[in-house]
């Protein structure tokens, strides 16, 4: 394994992790750009929580084996090698054989609005193969990476695919682009009747255009923006619930409580003793069920591959 111009590799437990800064003409629209590859097959299950962020994953050796919707009644199960996930209110469980090697991007809406050229409604609370939404093109893509082993050679072609994607894509509104500006500024705490009022659109007409071009209602995406908020001051050290409540204008703890258990089916006390990396919650206790699981280890034994972040 080459690691190529400019790439920095770091092991960590069984995992290397391959990083390049991503040219600048991506900035924009990309909030991280990852490789990795597990050096033991060791399946892993992984509770892959709402971000604000769409995610394409370009899958190099073997793919996510199953990725399902958490909900009751038993929700059929997926089948995905390389893939694109849209905006989610609501958490996914991923389960993996191991061995994956891949590259993980996380694109801002409004840059996944305009790398997919879809709809972004018909990506919410979706994992679909990568070849649906950008076509048969990407499939050669990914056949080209996985034939070479030199990373810099594997980030210059998925470089060079993301900015003539781009170039073709469709521009956003420039009020949608505002809108999100806003709202992600804040962490989520600005009135959605405040940025209406400051685009000078409606409130309807907010609520079409938004939800048209980022995936969730501004409403909803407000949510999920001051969660994934409170989980990164969680994750960092030690925590004080009564600040982080405060911090990210939940009303009161139980509201906090609340907002937790309905967007990520996790309380925030079980969020902070679990084992998180890159925005996804180890759940590899529950796994004895899955083919070919390993027996339980701790959640400390080895970092989790994740979607979103």
């Amino acid at each position: 394994m080459n690691s190529g111009r400019g790439v920095t590799m770091t092991h960590i437990g069984d995992r290397w992790r391959v990083t390049r800064e991503w040219p600048e003409a991506l900035r924009p629209y990309v909030h991280s750009y990852t490789g990795y590859w597990d050096s033991a097959a060791s399946p892993f299950r992984a509770r892959i929580v709402p971000t604000g962020r769409a995610v394409v994953l370009i899958s190099l050796g073997e793919p996510f084996a199953q990725v399902h919707r958490v909900a009751g009644g038993g929700p059929e199960l997926s089948v995905v090698g390389s893939l694109v996930g849209g905006l989610e209110d609501g958490p996914r469980i991923a389960d993996h054989p191991g061995g994956q090697e891949a590259i993980r991007l996380e694109l801002s809406p409004l840059g996944a609005y305009r790398l997919f050229a879809v709809d972004m409604r018909e990506l919410t609370n979706r994992v679909v193969e990568l070849t649906e939404i950008l076509g048969p093109r990407a499939g050669q893509l990914v056949e080209r990476m996985s034939a070479t082993r030199d990373w810099g050679t594997r980030f210059d072609l998925l470089d060079a695919a993301l900015l003539t994607r781009l170039g073709e894509g469709p521009e956003p509104a420039p009020e949608v682009g505002r809108a999100w500006q806003l709202l992600s500024r804040s962490g989520g705490t600005i009135p959605v009747a405040r940025i209406a009022q400051d685009i000078g659109w409606s409130h309807g007409y907010l609520v079409r255009k938004f939800t048209q071009q980022v995936g969730l209602t501004p409403k909803m995406s407000a949510r999920v923006l001051r969660f994934h908020r409170a989980m990164g001051l969680m994750i960092r050290g030690p925590v004080d619930l009564g600040a982080v409540t405060a911090a990210c204008g939940f009303y009161d703890q139980a509201h906090l409580n609340r907002e937790f258990r309905a967007l990520a089916a996790i309380t925030p006390g079980q969020l902070v003793a679990a084992r998180v990396t890159e925005g996804a919650v180890s759940l590899l206790p529950e796994v004895p069920g899955f083919p070919g699981a390993a027996e339980p280890r701790s959640n400390s034994s080895k970092p989790v591959a994740a979607l979103a972040r």
